[in-house]
């Protein structure tokens, strides 16, 4: 089952067949401990609906988005070659193989774009890119509700400066985007997930990457297991996993480019560079 907001309210899907959920908010409804069960009930409703004509929102409302780095050794490799200069060189393989994740905060919510809106490039900064992610919608005991798609903006000419600088490369306006839905699920997601990317320039493809979640190098599991040994989230969080797919170092994003990010299960999300 899917979920998703729109601006018409929640509804659910499943085989292409799209169902309203009686909920009084996002937040009311993210929260409930009988999440699944009210979603799989509104399935048997008989009640169906079209989402045509509705605008699908990102899947956030007061929720906060937390991020994950260095959980691939591809995202291991990116960042080292990026702050070598900076003297950093080996600083991302000692996180990559310590025992504490790197966990940091992404985005408030409300800075959040959905599928179909545009995200954003710093105008201070020279190399960007896009950072495809599988995302974990958590409770507010810390337990798993759901899956969506994440893309994690990045500034990496700003956070190879200095690692002191990765809040200025990682949050920004329009650097979140997530959606289009919530897959609802308890458990971890298949190894064999593929997270795969394409970044499009005057209807072009000028990258095309894939890695699945048997490349990750955390448990997700574990890495909620951090997030939440001393943080609270009375309204839910979202835990980006990191990224395993990077474009060259020769590439950044410029105004009008095209995203597409799809995950087994999930769907597309699609943003454009404004």
């Amino acid at each position: 089952m899917r979920l998703y907001r729109t601006s018409a309210g929640a509804f659910v899907e499943v085989d292409q067949t799209f169902y309203s959920v009686a909920a009084t908010s996002w937040d009311e409804l993210l929260t409930s401990p009988e999440l699944q069960q009210r979603a799989k009930a509104a399935t048997q409703s008989g009640g169906r609906a079209s989402l045509d004509g509705l605008t699908v929102l990102a899947p956030v409302e007061s929720q906060e988005v937390w991020a994950s780095g260095v959980t691939y050794y591809r995202s291991r490799s990116a960042r080292m070659e990026e702050s070598k200069d900076a003297g950093g060189g080996d600083f991302y393989d000692r996180v990559y193989h310590a025992e504490r994740p790197e966990l940091f905060f992404k985005s408030a919510g409300k800075r959040a774009v959905g599928s179909g809106s545009a995200v954003r490039i710093r105008r201070d900064a020279t190399w960007s890119v896009p950072e495809p992610e599988l995302v974990m919608l958590l409770t507010p005991k810390g337990e798993i509700a759901g899956y969506t798609i994440g893309n994690d903006m990045s500034s990496r000419d700003i956070e190879g400066q200095n690692p002191l600088y990765l809040p200025q490369a990682k949050n920004y306006d329009g650097a979140c985007a997530l959606g289009p839905c919530i897959l609802l699920a308890t458990e971890p997601i298949a190894k064999s997930t593929r997270i795969s990317i394409s970044i499009l320039r005057g209807g072009q493809a000028l990258f095309t990457g894939e890695t699945s979640m048997a490349e990750m190098k955390r448990e997700l599991k574990e890495l909620a297991g951090y997030l939440f040994r001393e943080c609270s989230f009375p309204d839910g969080v979202f835990l980006m996993t990191g990224t395993g797919v990077v474009p060259p170092d020769n590439f950044t994003l410029e105004s009008g480019d095209g995203i597409r990010i799809t995950i087994d299960g999930i769907g597309t999300l699609e943003n454009h560079v404004a």
